[in-house]
C-alpha cells in the first residue's frame, strides 16, 4: 500500500465540504487502506480524514490506541459519512494536525459525543465515546466539514503553540 501524500494548509481543498460516500467499492476500500497505511507512517498519529489525503470524500480514520498515553478506545475506526448526533459536556486539549505541521493549538470539545457511520461494510453503526477518542473524532469530522483546528482556537496569539 502507497503512503499518501499529505494535504497542508494552506490547500484550499482543506475549506471545502467533502461529499457523502455513495458505494462503497474496490475503491473506497483501496482508499481506506491507504489512507490507514499513510497514519501509521506519521508519528503519534491518531487520525485521518479523506481530505487530508486530497479526496473530497466522507471518510476518517481514528485509533487512538496508538497514542503512547492509555485512554479508554474502541480501537480502529473506519467512519464513512460519520454524522455527531448527541454531544455533551466540555473539554479542552492540545491538539496537533498532520495537515498543520508546524502548530499546535489548544481546542475546547464536546466530552462525549454520539455518531453515527457506515462501517467498511456498508453496516450502520452507533458509536458513543468519550474524552481524547471524542475529540479525536471531532478533529476529524471537522475536516470534512472544511475546518482545520485553527479556526476552533479561541485566540491565535494565546492557543496556538509553535512546534518544537
Amino acid at each position: 500500500m502507497p503512503i499518501l501524500d499529505i494535504v497542508t494548509i494552506p490547500n484550499p481543498i482543506l475549506k471545502q465540504v467533502s461529499l457523502p460516500v455513495e458505494k462503497i467499492d474496490y475503491k473506497i476500500k483501496n482508499l481506506i487502506a491507504n489512507m490507514r497505511e499513510t497514519m501509521l507512517s506519521s508519528s503519534h498519529c491518531v487520525g485521518i480524514a479523506a481530505v487530508q489525503v486530497g479526496v473530497l470524500l466522507r471518510i476518517v480514520l481514528v485509533d487512538i490506541s496508538l497514542n503512547p498515553k492509555p485512554h479508554h478506545n474502541n480501537g480502529f475506526l473506519i467512519m464513512i459519512n460519520p454524522k455527531i448526533t448527541y454531544s455533551s459536556g466540555k473539554l479542552k486539549s492540545r491538539e496537533g494536525c498532520l495537515s498543520v505541521p508546524d502548530f499546535t493549538g489548544n481546542v475546547v470539545r464536546k466530552n462525549k459525543i454520539e455518531v453515527e457511520y457506515l462501517d467498511i461494510e456498508g453496516k450502520k453503526q452507533l458509536l458513543k465515546t468519550h474524552g481524547f477518542e471524542s475529540i479525536t473524532i471531532q478533529h476529524e469530522i471537522d475536516h470534512l466539514d472544511g475546518f482545520i483546528f485553527l479556526d476552533k482556537v479561541s485566540s491565535l496569539k494565546t492557543d496556538v503553540f509553535k512546534r518544537i
